[in-house]
């Protein structure tokens, strides 16, 4: 195996996807799918294994690897049997014109076209994918796309909706529920998927969310918002509990798609409770494990007021703008505790410094949501995975490291607001609130309405309210 094979199979990422070899002059002569690609196609190269004739010839043919990533085998295994029809490689001779594999069928022939698998393929105007080998995955992917992409199931229009409706898989067209162009838009949309453009798919929803937003027709743009999470969400058709397999930071890589592991993370947070002295923080994770001898404290000088956004411009502009001085090693992914408007307040300072390339990514306390340039749709990060574990375990330590640097500034007389005194309230949620109001007399101020509004929930929303008009 030449130098170059060995490095393309060490840049592998471990987790589902559909991989490619090429020959001589640049063809593909096998595809094939993975639940772990790296492992997958290193298996092929090990050396002491026993090889057929065909699969020594296969081996001895590869002049370089291509891959596509996918979030489970299941999807997979519709880009393998795409890229199979499209491409006829010629050591695939298992799907070459076998009829006893199942296919899908797309009735595009019909008025209203319907999904399922057959093992007959017809001259009838319908589009057919496949073959696929693995039923029990292909049953899977099938099972995914009828919530994803619903379309009637039933072989003549009914007069009635039936249960599929009810249960979000058949968006009604017997009954005028919908249009049929909304409904071809539908099919439309599984088409790209099935072809393997995902990509371009979200983005075509992307664009039909905004204008249904701007119709004020909130609810079709709710159901197309669904339509992008289920196909961006990180779980969409892998079970992590079934498949424990994949690294902490493999599966990091593989939700932000990033070109190379993030073994070194750098997560930043800033204090700044009602404004009074802000801090920022950074710390510093190497294989998932805190390195706290580079941790590092930061003084706001630069902002005043209550102004994230500003203090985390400052906090990042200083940190990598000492380390490119210095020319010391940049960390593989920066982390930012907060939601979108601070991921692009980092990224605009970074672009300003001259590393726009450098991965960032920030994470939105409230739903777990991880947002990524380039995306308007977060990355919903599934409960009780390894990944949220991961995230929130980087993420809580930078706002310890943060609030611990804080409180050791001001000293414990001068932080104390006298909110801890109200039942129910706790440091979370004395922030919470002094985020919001900016100031004890504020918050002292404020209506019920508004107090309830500012996320520490009603009931202690309600003993803040009365805490206050109990002391007048």
């Amino acid at each position: 195996m030449t130098n170059t094979l060995k490095q393309k199979i060490k840049e592998l990422p471990d987790s589902p996807g559909v991989y490619m070899f090429l020959g001589e002059k640049g063809e593909i002569i096998y595809v094939g799918k993975a639940l772990r690609l790296k492992r997958r196609v290193s298996s092929y190269f090990q050396s002491g294994k026993a090889r057929d004739n065909r699969l020594e010839l296969l081996v001895e043919s590869i002049r370089d690897i291509k891959y596509i990533r996918a979030s489970s085998e299941a999807e997979a295994l519709i880009y393998e049997a795409g890229l199979i029809k499209d491409h006829r490689p010629r050591f695939n001779i298992e799907l070459k014109d076998d009829k006893s594999y199942p296919y899908l069928k797309l009735t595009v022939n019909e008025e209203y076209p319907r999904l399922f698998l057959t093992r007959r393929r017809l001259n009838d105007g319908a589009l057919y994918y496949g073959p696929y080998v693995n039923v029990k995955l292909l049953k899977s992917a099938l099972s995914f796309m009828k919530k994803v992409f619903p379309l009637r199931t039933c072989r003549k229009l009914r007069k009635k909706v039936c249960l599929e409706y009810h249960m979000g898989q058949c968006p009604g067209p017997c009954e005028g529920r919908i249009s049929r162009e909304e409904y071809m838009e539908t099919v439309e949309q599984l088409k790209r998927f099935l072809e393997g453009k995902k990509g371009d798919l979200i983005k075509s929803l992307e664009a039909q969310m905004e204008r249904y937003s701007k119709n004020r027709e909130f609810e079709k743009a709710l159901n197309t918002k669904n339509r992008i999470e289920a196909l961006t969400a990180i779980q969409q058709l892998h079970d992590r509990s079934r498949y424990p397999i994949f690294g902490e930071m493999e599966e990091l890589q593989n939700a932000l798609e990033l070109e190379k592991l993030p073994s070194v993370i750098e997560c930043f947070d800033i204090s700044n409770i009602g404004g009074r002295q802000p801090v920022g923080a950074m710390v510093r994770f190497r294989a998932g494990k805190p390195e706290k001898s580079a941790y590092r404290k930061f003084r706001i000088k630069q902002v005043r007021g209550i102004d994230d956004y500003s203090m985390i411009r400052e906090v990042v502009r200083r940190r990598y703008s000492r380390l490119l001085t210095e020319e010391r090693p940049l960390p593989d992914l920066v982390l930012i505790d907060g939601g979108k408007g601070h991921l692009s307040a980092a990224k605009s300072v970074l672009e300003k410094i001259g590393l726009s390339g450098l991965p960032v990514a920030s994470i939105a306390k409230e739903y777990n949501h991880l947002y990524v340039e380039g995306r308007d749709i977060p990355i919903r990060l599934s409960p009780g995975s390894r990944l949220l574990l991961l995230i929130q375990r980087i993420r809580d330590e930078a706002h310890r490291f943060a609030v611990t640097f804080h409180r050791s500034l001001r000293g414990k007389k001068a932080f104390d607001t006298g909110l801890r005194e109200i039942q129910g309230i706790g440091p979370s949620k004395e922030k919470a609130l002094l985020e919001r109001f900016g100031t004890v007399v504020n918050i002292k101020n404020a209506p019920l309405k508004l107090l309830e509004e500012s996320g520490i929930g009603k009931k202690a929303a309600g003993e803040v309210f009365r805490f206050f008009r109990e002391k007048r």
